[in-house]
């Protein structure tokens, strides 16, 4: 915390600050949790909640660029915490005068640097999981939680990908993941049989096999093996759906193997088309079987989307999913994500009989490189960046 300290006292010192605070996004990414003024915070009682709706905070998260209000002789001025498309949260200072543009370039560069400090001290404190538990996780939500990646969105020059996940009431067993190297993005969705902690320790073990054999540099169909492997040896009950993605970054090559999981969505050219791959069995399911890596047809301009089968139960059968993923399209896979899962929240009155999951990924094509999202924004030129006024 002693660094969040030190990020508001040179802020007070440089600009003359009256007061500054963080604000985190929540697990849900419907509220934000303030940390406390110049870093005060008291972990021993429950996060508070700031409902996102309609606030100056929302605002600043969804466009990704900072606001000036002039309220009793002082300016408010709210900025991203984001790094690389992750809206970590936000920066809020009351000034003596209003800012000028030298002024406002420093507050975006502190709070830049703000992203890379908590992503810095992330894996040493509790701090920042206590600020986006607004509400208490089951031992198979912990678990589950854990498995996702640290950071839910992820932008490059070429793409930009984000996924969300909403528990149902006895988790599920779902998970994504991503990991973005020199030449390639990967992308994995899985979906663990059963329900709570034995569902959460199934997808512990296919996870787990597809990082591990991941990370040893195994291909896509060496990967799906590693995890049918996994849980044939130690799990001979169960089985995990899943599909994994893998796009080169120099020339937009893709891969692509399915596990019995539902079928990907593409949105091109105001259009939605369901991608229908061949198919191969689950993870730990019987027979032995083989994987097959398949292509899958990505341009410049499309967003795919991948889904757990949450996303389609009964109670979500009346949302138009097509439609939703049309009326979201100009929004960033971080916020179309979230709407996507909250269309299906609301379709089943709050209540979910199975995990609901998604991941957004825009494909931007291999000659895109004026894209930057140094301050949080996805931007072309600077002068996109002007901040907001109300």
């Amino acid at each position: 915390m002693e660094s969040l300290d030190v990020v508001a006292r040179i802020l007070q010192k440089r600009l003359g600050a009256l007061s500054v605070s963080f604000l985190i996004t929540d697990f849900t990414g419907s509220s934000v949790v303030r940390l406390g003024a110049a870093g005060t915070v008291d972990t021993g009682e429950r996060a508070r909640r700031i409902p996102l709706a309609g606030t100056v905070y929302d605002d600043v998260i969804r466009t990704q660029r900072p606001t000036v209000e002039h309220t009793g002789g002082q300016a408010r001025i709210v900025a991203p915490v984001t790094n690389r498309g992750d809206a970590i949260g936000l920066l809020e200072l009351y000034l003596p005068v209003a800012p000028d543009a030298r002024v406002l370039e420093e507050i975006g560069e502190a709070a830049h640097a703000l992203a890379y400090i908590v992503i810095a001290n992330r894996p040493f404190t509790d701090l920042y999981q206590w600020g986006r538990r607004t509400l208490p996780l089951s031992l198979a939500a912990e678990i589950q939680h854990r498995l996702l990646p640290s950071s839910l969105t992820c932008e490059g020059a070429q793409f930009a990908v984000a996924g969300a996940l909403e528990p149902a009431d006895h988790v599920g067993g779902d998970t994504f993941d991503y990991v973005l190297d020199r030449d390639t993005v990967q992308l994995s969705i899985t979906d663990a049989m059963g329900h709570d902690v034995a569902a959460a320790m199934l997808a512990t073990l296919a996870v787990s096999a597809l990082r591990r054999a991941r990370r040893a540099g195994a291909d896509l169909v060496e990967q799906a093996f590693q995890a049918d492997k996994a849980l044939r040896e130690h799990d001979r009950t169960g089985y995990v759906t899943g599909q994994l993605l893998r796009i080169n970054l120099r020339d937009g090559t893709t891969e692509f193997v399915n596990a019995g999981h539902p079928w990907p969505l593409r949105l091109r050219d105001g259009r939605v088309e369901e991608i229908t791959p061949k198919v191969d069995l689950p993870f730990g399911f019987h027979p032995l079987h083989d994987y097959r890596a398949q292509t899958l047809d990505l341009r410049p301009g499309d967003r795919l989307v991948l889904l757990s089968d949450g996303m389609l139960e009964r109670h979500a059968k009346a949302l138009d999913l097509p439609g939703a993923i049309v009326a979201t399209r100009d929004l960033h896979p971080r916020e179309a994500a979230r709407a996507l899962i909250g269309a299906v929240l609301e379709a089943g009155e709050g209540h979910l009989t199975d995990d609901a999951t998604v991941i957004c990924l825009d494909w931007h094509g291999t000659d895109t490189s004026r894209r930057t999202a140094d301050t949080g924004a996805n931007l072309a030129d600077a002068s996109a960046a002007s901040p907001q006024q109300p």
